[in-house]
This record gives structure tokens, C-alpha cells and sequence, in this order.
């Protein structure tokens, strides 16, 4: 083989290190190979270029260049150019051509093509030397498998039977193992056939879920002993978890959590205590969603509160019990169905409190007691992360039940919609007090709530059906009791007291219904200060604003004596639901006040308007006193002493014809102050604020009377006494008008002091100080002339302008005056003033730093 590759080497002579060996040749062969196939690539590619680049330029043959070529779509164009036989010619041409320069390169390369032929032969001759030593390789791996395979299987068998020594070695283990627990289990249940009681269950599930655990991690299924044991074990399992279940439950029921405790340690060993929990959870769902059922099922109330009218349902073609499709029972047990669904929405309460009390109880437990060997929160192998607590599955079954349920009958039951809407607080407060009772039985202190305040809130929810039925109804009730007394169309028509007496008491048991419970309270409130407005608004219309509301020259008119009967009763409805409300929280009144104010405002406009009509006639008798003369000497020679002035006598007539013909109207009682529950009525506080106003406005004109002679005090002395007579007599006692009285009564001696007397009397400190200023004018020289003086105005102007005025700006005008004075007597160049000038000086300076601003009408 090596002679005859020998003859075919290329003309290259190999070096001799080539020639060690085959593999080695080999080798060199591909060396020598890969070197000439570059070269022979790289002078084919510069041969080539040359015919490429006129194929490339060629508008026909570059076509054949392009990786996109189609031969179909070339020929077509061919076909379709019109001159197919010259372009086959051209491409004839091509071809010769490619073939010539193939035929070029092939002879150009000769010598290298032959080199590579010879490399070929000494490869072929390696690889037969090679395929000798693989041979005998393979032989000797045959001698060395024949020897070895003798001690393996031998060792397989032996390791075989080691393994099935040791795994019967396990079972007879596990199954002594099994059959020492269950004969302690054995021993443990003995004790059941004399008293179940002193069974420690808890070991007992112990010991069963380590049997089952054992067959099962040994596979000890078909070990007849252990076959036969088992079906005693699994009757054991049945009985502690009835055992289990009975304590569970008993205590749940009991509210023991030592026995919850045992219950829930048994489940736990057994390894079943989160499908025990969720089974005992579906259980009190169900039972809640059964109750809740129960409590509404119409079929039923009917048929055990009307089993003495089925003889008239039978005859009308009732359902059973009596029912009606519309839900309503027969004639005659609609008083008993109506007290049997209150019932029944009680024991409904009871049961749902019962439930709730118990899961969270069962809750309590879980989230307390750990496993006394490995520590683990039993409410941790209940509740994964993410997962509701156990009240909350159980309260939101219970919330959604009972949501549908009265959806279902107020939609199909109109005798449930009735009765619930006419009795909401009831209603309310039956949910009300189960949420009370569940919140206060679940108070412990580091133990999460039963409900939180948003479940609280979801139950509520589940009767605003019925709660915005009840409150339109009561809105609709009161605004027709409004629209009958006060009708929108009729003008003039005032309502008699009976009918206000009716709509307050009529408010006033709305308000009685619901008062036990704040919120509802707000909301029936809310609805009746809307009526309250409609109320107002209707009264309003009926009042009279035209002229005939306010002459008090005569008898009172039919439009007066209807705005007298309007404002009484819009009084009386305020003064009885103001008493009502000082029996509910503040907030109650906060929502009432915008009706109550209107109601308020409302009833004095009814008689303001008179009551300044009044006032106005009174203060231009008073200031008539400025016609009179009291600075006449003597003057009481002439004239009776017990007789008073004309604009007294006057004033007297008018306040007594206000009183007889209007205040013994507006104020019927005896006593003209009257009031109500301690609060003063609306017309005793215009007739005191009138009182008042006349009191301060006779002391300011009478302190601007100039000049003042002692019988002209005398006969001012006179008219304040009659004055302070007939405002007693007819209008308010004067001894509660307070700061008004006070200063009258100073007024009186304050008058017949000399001016040295004046700076130090004690009667200053209820005189209003622009009063005491204005009479200390009467005692000094007429060139001091007073702010009315030297403006030169009219009495009412100037009392006009005292009411805009606060007493420091009054001081200001007297203080302009006094300025006046004292410039005069420097011009005159005298060298002393009047006794009065220091004096009004001091006494004006001193009396407005304190000043307080007497209260008018």
C-alpha cells in the first residue's frame, strides 16, 4: 500500500518527517490540501473577474447575477422583446464562453489538481492502519468484558439481595412500629366503653395520624396484620372526630374556650383542622342563610298567625297559610302576621348574634392556642396570607343574604314593605341592637372585633330601601298636613289652633319615634326642616304687608288680627320644638336651625312692622315735650300739680289704646311678660325692646330740654313718674328692663342736684354719658350752646343723629361746643369760665372712656 501511494505523490517531495507514521501523513495531507485549495480559489478569482465584470455589466446576463433571478419571468420578457432567436444566440455565447474560461482554469491548475489526488491516496492509506488498531482494540475489549461480567452479576444478585433484606427489615419495623402505636391506641379507647369523657382525645388523634402516617410512608398496604389493623384504626378515626366535633361544637356553643381548644388540638393532630374550620364556617353560613330565609318567609308567618281565617282564604282562592301572591295576608291577620314578622326578624337577630359570636369566638381560639410540640398558631394552619378572617367570610354571607332578602320583599311583598316602612324605627333598631350587642359581647381587649365599623355599615345599608320609603313617607304626611292648613291657593285663610296643634304634635311624635337612635334622628330631623320651611313660606304669603298692618291710630284691623294669629302660631310651633330639642343633642338643633330661624324671623315680621309704627308714634309724643316750657318760673302756680303734661297725658293715651286694642291680642295672659319654658316669646321681647327704647329716648330729650327752671324739674320729676307708670301698667314691668329703668331712676334726683353735687353723684354710673352732658347745658350760661344749637337742628334730626352715633362721637360734638365757649370768653378777654365748662370737661373725658351703649329698638 505504501509503494503504490508512493507512485502517485505530487511532484512536491514531502519532508521526512512526514513519513513517520499514517496518521501523521494524514495530516500533512490536509495541511498541503487546505493550502492548494486557497490558492487554486484565489487564481480562479482573479482569473474570473474579468468575465464576471462583463457578465455584471451586460444588460442581458447581469439579470443572471441577481439572487432574485426567475428564469420564467427572464423568458418571458424574452419572448414578449420580439427578438427571442438573437437573444438565445447571445446566450449560446455566454455559454461557450463560461465553458472556455472553465476549460482555462482547469489546465491552468493541472499540476495542483494532481497534488491533491496523490493526498487523497496516502489519506486512504492511513485510515486502513487505522482501521487495523481499532480491530484489535476491539478484541481486546471483548477479552476484558468476558472477564469482568462474572463479578458484576454476582455482585448485582448480592446487592439485590441486601436491599430486599433491609426493606423487609423496614416493613417488619414499621409494622411493629404500627402495631405498638395502635395497641396503645387500643389502650387509650378502652376507656371510652366506660366513660368517652376521659378520653384524651388529642393523644388519641396523635396516635391515628402517626398509624396512618406510617402505612403510608411504608407502603405497609397488602400486609395482612396491618390490613386487618387498619379497619379497626379507621373506626377509631371516626369516632374522635364525632368525639372532636361534639366538644367543638359544645364549646363554640358555650363560649368554652378550654374545649374549643381540645376540639380544634384534636383536628390538628388528625391533620384535618383547615377542612374542619371551613366545613364548621359553611355550616354557620348556611344556618345564618336559613335563619335569615326563615325570618321573611311570608308562607309561614301567615299560615301560624291566620290558621283561624283559612276558611276565607280558602274561599277566596288564597295561597297557602293565606297568603296572597302580593304577599299580603288575609282580613283579619294582618295584625297577627304583622306581630309574627317582628318576631320572627327578633329571633332572626338572636340567631345571627348567636352565629357571629360563636365563629369569632372560634376565631378567638384559634389565633391564641399553639401546638404544644411544635408552637405553631393554630390560625396560622387556618388563614394564609391574604385570606378574610373567619368573622368577616361568615359576616359578609350574612350581609349579602340578608340584602337580598329585603330587596326580594320590597319588590314583591307589599305587606313587608308596609310594615317595614311604617315601622323602620323598629326596624333600625332591631339592627341597630344586634350590631350593639355583637360589638359589646366582642370587646376584648388585644382580640380583634367581631365586625369592623364598615361591616357595621354594610348591614345598615341593607334596609335604606325601606329607610328612604319611611322618610318620604314622613315627608309626604307632614307636607300634607301643611298644604291642608295652609293652602297654596288661598289667600286670607289663616288656620285655626287646632290644626297647628296638630302638625307640631304630629312633628313632635316623628321625633319621639326615632329619638332613641342619633342617626336616624338627623334624618327624620333633615325632612322635618324642610316642612318646617314649606310652613314658614306658606305663612309668609298669609301675611299682611300693606298699610292696614301698620296703623295704630285705631281698633286693629282683619289684616292685623291675622298677622297677630300667624305670628302666635309660628311662636307656638317654635316654642314647643325648642323644648323638644333641649332633649336631644346639640347637633339635633344645628339641623332644625335654618327652619327655625326662618319660622322665627317670619313671626316677627308678622308684628314688627306694628310694633315700629307704634314706637314711631310714641317717640313724636315724647318729643313734643320740646313744645312745652320748663324753664318759666313759677310755672306750677298756673297749673294742677297732680296733673301731668299734655304729650304725657298723650303718650298715656297712645300706649293704653296699643295695649287694649293690640298687646291684649298678641298677649292674651295676664302678665305681659309671659314666657314659655323660661324662653321669652316674641312679642314680650318687641314690647321690651319697645319699653326699653322709650325709657332712653324720654331721658335723652329730657336731658336736652334748655332751660330747665326747679318747677320745670318738678313737672319733669311728674312725667317720669308717669311715664314709669304707664310703661309698668301696659307694656312690661319696668324693674325687668334692666339698664333702661336704672338710668331712668337716677335720672329723676340727678336733675335736682347743684353743680357741685353733679361731678361726684353716684347716679353717673347708669346715665348714659351723653344724657348727663346734654342736661348739664340747662345749668350753664346760653352763649354755651349745645351740638343741636350750634347745628342748628330740629330735635328728631339731632335724636336721629345720637342713633348713628356711638358716645365717643357725641363727646366729640359737645367737646366742638365747649371749644366754642372758651374761645368766646378769651375773645371777651374774662378771665373765668363758667362753673359748668371744667366740669363737662372732666365729667365728658372721664364718663366715655366706659361708655356702654344703651340698647335700642
Amino acid at each position: 500500500m505504501a509503494s503504490t501511494a508512493s507512485s502517485h505523490r505530487s511532484p512536491i517531495p514531502p519532508s521526512p518527517s512526514s513519513q513517520s507514521s499514517p496518521l501523521h501523513r494524514l495530516s500533512t495531507f490536509k495541511d498541503i490540501s487546505s493550502a492548494a485549495a486557497a490558492a487554486t480559489a484565489a487564481s480562479t478569482t482573479s482569473t474570473a473577474a474579468t468575465p464576471l465584470e462583463s457578465f455584471s455589466s451586460d444588460p442581458v446576463f447581469s439579470a443572471f447575477l441577481s439572487p432574485g433571478f426567475s428564469a420564467a419571468q427572464f423568458s418571458s420578457q424574452a419572448l414578449s422583446s420580439g427578438s427571442a432567436a438573437a437573444r438565445a444566440e447571445n446566450l449560446h455565447d455566454g455559454i461557450r464562453l463560461l465553458e472556455k474560461q472553465l476549460r482555462s482554469e482547469v489546465l491552468s491548475r493541472h499540476h495542483d489538481l494532481l497534488g491533491q489526488l496523490s493526498s487523497l491516496k496516502d489519506a486512504d492509506a492511513a485510515l486502513s492502519v487505522v482501521r487495523s488498531g481499532i480491530a484489535t482494540l476491539q478484541s481486546s475489549l471483548r477479552r476484558c468484558r468476558q472477564e469482568i461480567a462474572d463479578p458484576r452479576r454476582h455482585i448485582r444478585l448480592k446487592t439485590l439481595q441486601l436491599s430486599n433484606l433491609h426493606h423487609t427489615l423496614e416493613l417488619v419495623q414499621s409494622t411493629s412500629r404500627v402495631l405498638r402505636q395502635s395497641k396503645k391506641l387500643r389502650d387509650l379507647m378502652e376507656i371510652s366503653g366506660t366513660d368517652p369523657e376521659k378520653v384524651d382525645l388529642a393523644k388519641a388523634a396523635q396516635l391515628y395520624s402517626e398509624i396512618l402516617s406510617l402505612c403510608e410512608d411504608n407502603s405497609l398496604a397488602g400486609v395482612a396484620l396491618v390490613d386487618e389493623e387498619l379497619g379497626w384504626v379507621g373506626g377509631s378515626g371516626n369516632w374522635l372526630r364525632s368525639e372532636a366535633m361534639r366538644v367543638l361544637e359544645r364549646g363554640m356553643e358555650g363560649l368554652n374556650q378550654a374545649e374549643v381548644g381540645s376540639g380544634l388540638q384534636v383536628f390538628y393532630n388528625l391533620g384535618e383542622l383547615r377542612s374542619t374550620v371551613d366545613g364548621l364556617i359553611g355550616r354557620y353560613k348556611n344556618q345564618g342563610v336559613r335563619s335569615i330565609g326563615a325570618a321573611l318567609d311570608m308562607k309561614a308567618i301567615s299560615s301560624s298567625s291566620s290558621s283561624s281565617s283559612a276558611s276565607v282564604a280558602a274561599s277566596t282562592g288564597a295561597g297557602p297559610g293565606g297568603i296572597q301572591r302580593s304577599g299580603t295576608p288575609q282580613i283579619g291577620g294582618g295584625v297577627r302576621a304583622r306581630e309574627g314578622l317582628w318576631v320572627r326578624m327578633n329571633h332572626c337577630a338572636d340567631q345571627v348574634h348567636s352565629i357571629v359570636v360563636s365563629v369569632w369566638h372560634l376565631q378567638r381560639v384559634l389565633s391564641k392556642k399553639r401546638d404544644p410540640f411544635t408552637h405553631v398558631l393554630l390560625l396560622d394552619e387556618v388563614i394564609q396570607e391574604g385570606d378574610p378572617m373567619l368573622t368577616d367570610r361568615v359576616w359578609e354571607a350574612l350581609v349579602k343574604s340578608f340584602a337580598n332578602q329585603m330587596k326580594s320583599a320590597f319588590n314583591t311583598s307589599s305587606f313587608v314593605k308596609e310594615t317595614f316602612t311604617v315601622g323602620y324605627p323598629k326596624l333600625y333598631s332591631i339592627i341597630e341592637n344586634l350590631l350593639e350587642r355583637i360589638t359589646r359581647d366582642t370587646d376584648v381587649k388585644g382580640v380583634l372585633p367581631a365586625i369592623t365599623s364598615e361591616g357595621k355599615d354594610q348591614m345598615v345599608a341593607t334596609i335604606n330601601l325601606f329607610q328612604n320609603n319611611f322618610l318620604a313617607q314622613c315627608l309626604k304626611l307632614l307636607t300634607d298636613q301643611v298644604n291642608n292648613v295652609f293652602p297654596v291657593a288661598s289667600k286670607g285663610s289663616v288656620p285655626s289652633k287646632d290644626q297647628i296643634s296638630r302638625i307640631t304634635l304630629r312633628i313632635q311624635e316623628e321625633i319621639e319615634a326615632v329619638k332613641l337612635d342619633g342617626r336616624l334622628t338627623l334624618l327624620v330631623l333633615q325632612v322635618i326642616n324642610k316642612v318646617l320651611l314649606l310652613l314658614a313660606e306658606r305663612a309668609e304669603y298669609q301675611i299682611s304687608t300693606g298699610p292696614d298692618g301698620r296703623q295704630v291710630t285705631g281698633p286693629a284691623t282683619p289684616s292685623q288680627l291675622r298677622n297677630f294669629t300667624i305670628c302666635q302660631h309660628l311662636q307656638e310651633i317654635h316654642a314647643r320644638l325648642s323644648s323638644t330639642l333641649l332633649e336631644l343633642p346639640a347637633v339635633a338643633s344645628n339641623v332644625l336651625s335654618p327652619s327655625m330661624g326662618a319660622m322665627y324671623g317670619i313671626a316677627c315680621d308678622s308684628v314688627t312692622s306694628l310694633f315700629q309704627a307704634m314706637l314711631d308714634r310714641l317717640e313724636s309724643c315724647i318729643l313734643q315735650m320740646h313744645e312745652q316750657n320748663f324753664g318759666l318760673p313759677g310755672m306750677d302756680a298756673s297749673m294742677d300739680n297732680n296733673s301731668a303734661s299734655p304729650y304725657m297725658e298723650e303718650l298715656q293715651k297712645c300706649i293704653l289704646h296699643f295695649r287694649k286694642e293690640f298687646l291684649s291680642k298678641l298677649l292674651p295672659s295676664s302678665s305681659t311678660n309671659t314666657t314659655r319654658g323660661g324662653t321669652e316669646t316674641i312679642c314680650t321681647r318687641l314690647v321690651r325692646r319697645m319699653a326699653s327704647r322709650i325709657l332712653i329716648f324720654f331721658i335723652r330729650h329730657a336731658a336736652l330740654v334748655r332751660p330747665l327752671s326747679e318747677s320745670g324739674k318738678l313737672r319733669m320729676a311728674r312725667d317720669m313718674a308717669e311715664l314709669e307708670l304707664a310703661i309698668g301698667q301696659n307694656l312690661f314691668p319696668v324693674e325687668q328692663l334692666g339698664a333702661p329703668y336704672r338710668a331712668l331712676r337716677d335720672f329723676r334726683p340727678f336733675i335736682f342736684l347743684d353743680i357741685s353735687q353733679l361731678g361726684s353723684s353716684p347716679n353717673l354710673q347708669n346715665l348714659p354719658p351723653s344724657a348727663v352732658l346734654h342736661h348739664i347745658y340747662s345749668r350753664g350760661p346760653e352763649e354755651l350752646q349745645s351740638p343741636m344749637q350750634r347745628n342748628k337742628l330740629t330735635p328728631l334730626q339731632y335724636s336721629l343723629w345720637i342713633d348713628s352715633q356711638g358716645e365717643d362721637q357725641i363727646w366729640k360734638g359737645i367737646k366742638a361746643t365747649l371749644d366754642d365757649y372758651a374761645a368766646k370768653v378769651r375773645a371777651r378777654g374774662d378771665k373765668e369760665f363758667d362753673p359748668v365748662y371744667p366740669l363737662m370737661l372732666r365729667l365728658g373725658s372721664s364718663l366715655t372712656e366706659n361708655a356702654q351703649v344703651p340698647q335700642n329698638l
